[in-house]
């Protein structure tokens, strides 16, 4: 599917890259994905909780705001399927049914959160403060299903869901946030710079692309 898009309301994908067209947008799911898995190789499991820090939610969020909402959802979904289906995508190497793990509820959360900060992204809140702002937001959503499948899966009350699955990770999510803030900013500033398409007008573009996109 292809629909016009302007330069104010386009990704950094869509910057860097002249051609857009659904072999593209194809090829930009398959590599999300692909670049998820591999940050879900980066776990460590805390002794006080049975689910484990990965480099995922920083892949999810930094692909989204890279591509923007519809391919950065579809990379999470791609990502889900994978793993349910035997491919060793989840954190360490490690593959299932969704069903079959405890920290389901935060992948199923993946898909929501990527289109959020994907679709915010494409406003322009990937290149200045309020980056930081969909970052939080879309990490939240990704705790909504994730502690609510953690006190499931486990039986536990709602204060032991916190316990096991929020307040652990609260800091390296906020690690996380900074790396994308950080990132997504500075890579514009360098687009902007470097690149003579760009016209050096800054980040908020004003002029039309008729290019399409998924």
């Amino acid at each position: 599917m292809t629909t016009a898009v302007s330069k104010q309301n386009r990704t950094l994908l869509d910057a860097l890259v002249p051609y857009r067209g659904i072999w593209v947008d194809i090829a930009t799911i398959i590599v999300g994905s692909l670049v998820i898995a591999a940050f879900a190789q980066l776990k460590y499991t805390l002794p006080t909780t049975v689910v484990p820090i990965t480099g995922q939610t920083f892949a999810v969020l930094l692909v989204a705001a890279t591509v923007g909402s519809k391919r950065g959802g579809l990379a999470a979904v791609l990502y889900l399927f994978e793993g349910s289906a035997g491919l060793p995508f989840w954190a360490g190497g490690s593959s299932g049914t969704i069903w079959s793990i405890v920290s389901g509820g935060y992948i199923v959360g993946f898909i929501p959160a990527a289109f959020l900060v994907g679709f915010l992204a494409e406003r322009g809140w990937d290149r200045g403060p309020w980056l930081i702002g969909a970052l939080v937001l879309a990490n939240a959503v990704i705790y909504v299903p994730g502690l609510w499948w953690l006190g499931h899966e486990l039986g536990t009350s709602y204060g032991k869901s916190l316990e096991f699955g929020l307040w652990p990770f609260i800091v390296g999510d906020l690690a996380k946030i900074v790396l994308v803030s950080l990132a997504l900013p500075t890579a514009w500033s360098l687009y902007n710079r470097y690149d003579p398409r760009s016209g050096h007008s800054g980040s908020s573009g004003r002029e039309s692309d008729s290019d399409g996109n998924l």
